[in-house]
């Protein structure tokens, strides 16, 4: 049975996590490459978890071409959302990308922009952020949305991605460029980019692995639009190219036809 996609989006099975982190290292290769031949630099929105991970340590690993064929500085780093911890806290989206990315590759300080969490409350990290993406894009009126080059995001087994979870009135936040949610089934805060952030991105990247996400995948891909209940679902609605790449058990649901690899 077919089911028809948003224009721009492509979904893409591979056989395995490792699959997926791979294709994203050469997605992410490709772009930036392409923005330093073209002379501009190229902007990214990092995101946590598992398969991420693996990602960072194959773009700094000694053994693949990605340590050495990425342009580094000229890249600079975002993030798509953070837990309200110290960037020093396990549960840190940064920690994360420092300690398995940014720290091997000797990546500067000045390139990296993490969404602050300490000193402040939570609306005013969002504001800050917000402020920050507007300066370092060069798009400071109200009216112009910055553009990042590529946004790397998960799913969760409930719909989520970044930190739109089902039920929170950021989901459908179309005016500011990051929020602070409060998310009740974790009894935390977080810092987030908007919808608007997102579908304005020139590329979107998902990766998702696992079986637990084959019903919430089967439902973003492919069911009835209800952003309220899966979250991921407004990516449907990007102005740019989304790519989804997803691991054989993720992908046991679909009723689609798509490539596998």
């Amino acid at each position: 049975m077919e089911h028809p996609l948003a224009p721009g989006t492509r979904v893409y099975i591979k056989q395995s996590a490792h699959g997926v982190a791979y294709t994203a290292a050469e997605f992410f290769l490709r772009l930036a490459k392409q923005a330093a031949a073209e002379g501009q630099r190229f902007r990214v929105a990092l995101s946590g978890g598992s398969t991420p991970k693996m990602l960072y340590e194959l773009l700094a690993s000694d053994t693949n071409i990605f340590r050495t064929d990425v342009p580094w500085g000229n890249v600079d780093f975002f993030f798509g959302d953070e837990r309200w911890v110290p960037h020093d806290h396990p549960d840190s989206n940064y920690k994360l990308a420092d300690d398995f990315l940014f720290r091997p590759l000797g990546i500067a300080e000045v390139n990296v922009y993490p969404i602050r969490t300490t000193g402040v409350d939570s609306d005013e990290s969002a504001r800050q952020y917000e402020t920050t993406l507007r300066d370092v894009l060069d798009t400071r009126h109200d009216g112009e949305v910055p553009e990042l080059d590529l946004v790397f995001l998960g799913m969760g087994d409930d719909g989520h991605t970044a930190s739109l979870f089902p039920g929170t009135d950021v989901v459908h936040d179309n005016e500011r460029l990051a929020a602070a949610v409060y998310v009740p089934k974790l009894s935390a805060n977080r810092v987030t980019l908007t919808p608007l952030t997102l579908n304005s991105a020139a590329h979107v990247l998902f990766m998702v692995t696992g079986a637990a996400k084959a019903p919430a995948l089967r439902e973003v891909l492919e069911g009835t639009y209800d952003p309220d209940r899966f979250p991921s679902q407004v990516l449907r609605n990007s102005l740019g190219q989304v790519t989804w790449l997803v691991d054989k058990d993720a992908a046991a649901r679909l009723q689609g036809r798509y490539p596998q690899a």
